[in-house]
């Protein structure tokens, strides 16, 4: 069987897409790491660092120009540490380790897919991998990052404010990995299902 009967010619415009996706990608992978690895020099030096805090919606005292205040909701806020504990020096620059690896991978991934795409043939068992990859990685990554974000922000909280904040402890919502989850399990059966159906077809040809 000829694989020139199976395989589908690209036009130049979805080509350049393509070429146009990657290279955005690369840009995109290029950013993160950039911003990663200032981010840990930031955290190394400990002194003066701004740190992301969530808090569990508590309110706070708005002063008005007219005078007086009014209550208003906290979720989140930035803390200019004056010098970081090591306990919280630590998971902070694994978060950002572990985001240059998440960015990397997952971006590598699409890459890769776009360039196999380029070839005419979207199903395959290697794309359905290549896509689980990315999938999986992209989830469990950024899940990592978001955790270790927290521990560091906690740990800054606790030295700060000698654990007078009760701020947020969650890592993760559960129903945004949930759905997530769901997104990446749902991509992957439909690359898995189109690499049966491409299997079949070819059969027949």
């Amino acid at each position: 069987m000829s694989p020139t009967k199976n395989d589908r010619t690209l036009s130049r415009g979805d080509v350049g897409a393509l070429v146009g996706f990657c290279i955005a990608g690369v840009v995109i992978a290029v950013y993160f790491t950039v911003y990663s690895i200032v981010r840990i020099i930031e955290l190394a030096g400990g002194r003066q660092v701004p740190v992301r805090v969530e808090f569990r919606g508590d309110s706070v005292d708005l002063p008005l120009s007219t005078g007086g205040s009014i209550p208003v909701g906290l979720e989140s806020g930035t803390i200019v540490a004056p010098q970081l504990p090591l306990v919280a020096v630590v998971p902070g620059i694994i978060a950002q380790v572990l985001q240059i690896i998440t960015v990397v991978v997952v971006i590598a991934c699409l890459i890769l897919l776009a360039r196999l795409t380029i070839g005419g043939r979207i199903f395959g068992r290697g794309r359905t991998a290549v896509v689980a990859t990315a999938g999986i990685t992209g989830l469990l990554g950024f899940s990592g990052v978001r955790f270790f974000d927290n521990m560091l922000a906690n740990a800054t909280v606790s030295r700060i404010a000698d654990n007078g904040i009760d701020n947020a402890v969650l890592t993760v919502e559960p129903f945004t990995f949930i759905l997530a989850a769901f997104v990446v399990a749902l991509i992957t059966t439909v690359f898995s299902i189109g690499d049966r159906l491409q299997r079949e077809t070819d059969g027949l040809v």
